[in-house]
């Protein structure tokens, strides 16, 4: 049984809490602990998009400075890949995600948000990547997922001064996708959820790979990864539905079965 983070469903909408009092400082153990819900969050039927949320104060206030204040560099070298993949594991989650933030969303809390497809925030959030204070640098995805994110001139900015950037201001560069109350965000973000627990969940499993993964290579490798992808959806049940559908029905009407 994890400790520190759960997954809960309700309604096809799996909310990966973290719960480490007082700021959900993000050690070994809570990593593993994402990594597990994420893949649990994966493999489950039932659950159709994911919601990570940090509670009603604070989303995660970075990584658990007392773990590495006595490592070496051999001993750094051979544990920031785990560092890294369990903070990217919900970027690995195939159906849509979104982080629900409030309060401070710092270090390696920021680079688990960047790991969704969707940020919201509460208009009392603060952002940012301050390792560089530290003496170090973003090393769970942040420098990479940054900067694709807003750009090289605006992540170099946020990672050199280690700035906290607030809610407007993420709204405004598109660090975040929609500020609410903080009382409103985890609401806000099942509202976004909601709209696909009852989609074709291959279909948003392929359009996530082709954007993911064409991101990460060339225009004609891209399209050559969405051509791919499009005919695999022809072998898919929901495909039959959603074009039997359409015929009959008109758009927005199919019901599909998941497979």
């Amino acid at each position: 049984m994890a400790e520190f983070v759960t997954l809960e469903v309700s309604d096809g909408i799996g909310t990966i809490r973290l719960d480490r009092p007082p700021m959900n400082a993000l050690n070994r153990q809570l990593q593993e602990e994402i990594r597990a819900a994420a893949r649990e969050a994966t493999v489950r039927a039932d659950v159709k998009a994911v919601i990570v949320y940090g509670g009603e104060k604070v989303f995660a206030a970075g990584a658990d400075i007392k773990e590495m204040v006595d490592m070496t560099y051999v001993q750094m070298s051979e544990i920031i890949g785990d560092l890294q993949s369990a903070l990217g594991a919900v970027s690995e989650i195939p159906k849509p995600t979104v982080a629900a933030i409030t309060g401070y969303a710092l270090g390696g809390g920021l680079e688990l948000a960047l790991g969704a497809d969707r940020r919201i925030v509460g208009d009392n959030a603060k952002l940012g990547t301050p390792e560089v204070l530290l003496g170090i640098i973003p090393g769970g995805g942040g420098t990479q997922r940054l900067a694709r994110l807003v750009g090289p001139s605006k992540a170099k900015d946020i990672v050199f001064t280690g700035r906290f950037v607030g809610a407007e201001e993420a709204l405004a560069i598109g660090l975040v996708d929609e500020v609410v109350a903080p009382d409103s965000v985890y609401d806000a973000a099942r509202a976004w959820a909601g709209q696909f627990t009852k989609g074709a969940g291959r279909a948003l499993a392929a359009a996530k790979a082709a954007i993911d993964q064409g991101l990460d290579t060339d225009l004609d490798t891209g399209l050559k990864i969405e051509q791919h992808l499009f005919a695999g959806l022809f072998a898919t049940k929901d495909r039959t539905i959603g074009m039997q559908s359409f015929i009959e029905n008109g758009p927005g009407k199919a019901e599909f079965v998941g497979e």
